[in-house]
């Protein structure tokens, strides 16, 4: 590093190595606000012919409870008999599944239910169906549109039991298990048989692989191992009349026919139920470096992306970016030190590869060619397990920090990488100071930006300057509203800013086909006046 150290000198500080705290994943915490993505409740859903009409118009009104059979004694018998001991019914105990983790959305579910098995699974949802009682299925609840909890009084259909790995190839990486395997438990299995997972979140500790899959989620390493539409190769669903689908392929080519699984990957739930999954799993990297930088514009943030894509080419796993506010609020509420100067712009990257020499030549000369070129003005390298999890800290828990800066509006973009933060610019000229903050960090490789708007108190008039505005600017430049979050309940009726209304009707004949009495996960993904 000595040669970078002396042809930085010209730079307002040199590069060096993190002394950063000690890491913290991201984690709920007590805080006295609310966050929410959205306040709206979207109304009455049908599952026939859809229209356009959803696009404009109100959509803050609560939705009315669709014509769903209500829980019986005869009911809790059947499903007692099932799932013995595995029946809860305890408000207690079902308080934290009937709120979501951003604790915007409140379902009133009664029953709770635990099943172990796929055929457990089917034999609950075949009674279901054929009584009309809505279902709900759930892994880890730690979604952000709502998507993961009742509405009203569905019956919780809970993965978390079916956490079993059903195999693993050592040869090929494929492993296969059930749904509610937790995705940092499943990542610990694969690390100790040197693969791991392509997903990474900052919610592993509690979020299931099966909502993940069902969600599509994307993460901090899907610039290198892409989405889950590639790495799960198979899976397992049961429909909403308890037949099986056995698409648990661990084949990487398979040309028969539809790729029916792809059909349940995003679709939130409400296709089926994901009961086994399978994905192919890359190798444990032998040498892994995390660099923290920090750039004066955007502008030479995007020419840095650029030249990071070049010169690190195949070990480049991850390239993020946080703002100034989101450093702010990281000091100011979580205590977090600023690892390096004070910047307009923030950058993480992430290298992984099989040979610690080859890498770190190459981490050295992308460095030495960024700040020649005066690209970044400040960083700092990590190559210590403890010190890269303090620097991924910055980037992983602005979420966290937001928390405590006051009620949340957040928004999931996706955008050609180079309008990505335009976005933050015109939302905070548009708001003016009727915000608190507006921040934007997100995932450069993929053109994701989470845009996050905080205020005192929940504020109707805010909402009503950030929404339509917000989907209206990204649809004129051909972006989608939810990247990686999903539609669930709060964004459904948006859904027309990113898809035609052929496709969305064509989604409602799926939905209608798939599951014709619309009990699975009812008020979610689709929008409302299905007619």
């Amino acid at each position: 590093m000595a040669r970078i150290f002396q042809k930085a000198i010209q730079l307002k500080s040199t590069l060096r190595y993190t002394q950063v705290s000690s890491t913290h994943r991201l984690a709920l915490t007590n805080s006295p606000f609310t966050i929410a993505t959205s306040h709206f409740y979207p109304s009455r859903c049908n599952t026939r012919n859809l229209t356009t009409k959803n696009a404009e118009g109100p959509k803050s009104s609560p939705p009315e409870r669709l014509p769903f059979t209500r829980v019986t004694k005869e009911d809790l018998d059947f499903f007692r008999s099932i799932l013995p001991g595995r029946t809860i019914t305890d408000p207690d105990l079902l308080e934290s599944s009937n709120v979501d983790w951003l604790k915007s959305v409140r379902g009133s579910s009664e029953v709770l239910l635990r099943p172990q098995t796929t055929a457990e699974v089917s034999q609950i949802l075949r009674y279901c169906n054929s009584r009309n009682l809505a279902v709900n299925p759930q892994g880890g609840n730690t979604g952000l549109v709502g998507g993961s909890v009742p509405v009203y009084d569905e019956i919780i259909l809970s993965t978390a039991l079916m956490n079993k790995v059903l195999s693993f190839d050592h040869v090929s990486g494929i492993v296969t298990c059930q749904a509610g395997c937790v995705l940092e438990s499943l990542s610990q299995y694969l690390e100790e048989r040197d693969y791991i997972m392509p997903l990474d979140l900052g919610a592993k500790g509690s979020c299931h692989i099966g909502g993940n899959v069902a969600t599509n989620a994307g993460g901090l390493r899907l610039l290198r191992y892409g989405s889950l539409r590639g790495t799960v190769l198979g899976l397992e669903v049961v429909f909403a009349d308890g037949r099986v689908l056995d698409c648990l392929a661990t084949l990487r080519k398979d040309n028969t026919g539809y790729d029916l699984k792809q059909l349940f990957i995003g679709s939130e739930g409400t296709l089926g139920v994901i009961t086994a999954v399978s994905v192919l799993c890359p190798r444990k990297p032998k040498s892994v470096n995390v660099v923290f930088l920090g750039c004066e514009t955007f502008e030479n943030l995007l020419k840095t992306f650029q030249l990071c894509r070049g010169m690190l080419g195949e070990i480049l796993s991850a390239f993020e970016f946080l703002d100034s506010e989101c450093m702010r609020l990281l000091n100011t509420h979580l205590k977090l030190s600023n690892p390096i100067s004070d910047c307009p712009f923030y950058i993480v990257i992430e290298t992984a590869g099989s040979d610690p020499n080859h890498d770190s030549e190459k981490l050295h000369n992308f460095l030495d060619e960024a700040m020649n070129a005066a690209l970044v003005t400040d960083g700092t390298v990590a190559t210590e397990e403890s010190k890269i999890k303090a620097l991924w800290s910055m980037r992983e828990r602005v979420t966290e920090a937001l928390t405590h800066d006051g009620f949340t509006y957040k928004y999931d973009i996706s955008l050609p990488v180079e309008l990505i933060y335009r976005l933050v610019l015109d939302m905070r000229q548009h708001l003016g100071d009727r915000a608190r903050s507006v921040v934007g960090y997100g995932h450069v490789g993929d053109g994701n930006l989470h845009l996050n708007i905080t205020s005192p108190a929940k504020d109707p008039a805010l909402l009503a300057a950030i929404e339509p505005f917000v989907y209206e600017w990204t649809a004129q430049r051909r972006g989608s509203i939810s990247a990686e979050h999903g539609l669930g309940l709060k964004k459904r009726n948006y859904i027309y800013y990113s898809k035609s209304s052929q496709a969305v009707t064509l989604m409602g004949d799926i939905k209608h086909m798939l599951d014709p009495k619309g009990i699975l996960n009812p008020y979610k993904t689709l929008p409302d006046h299905l007619t």
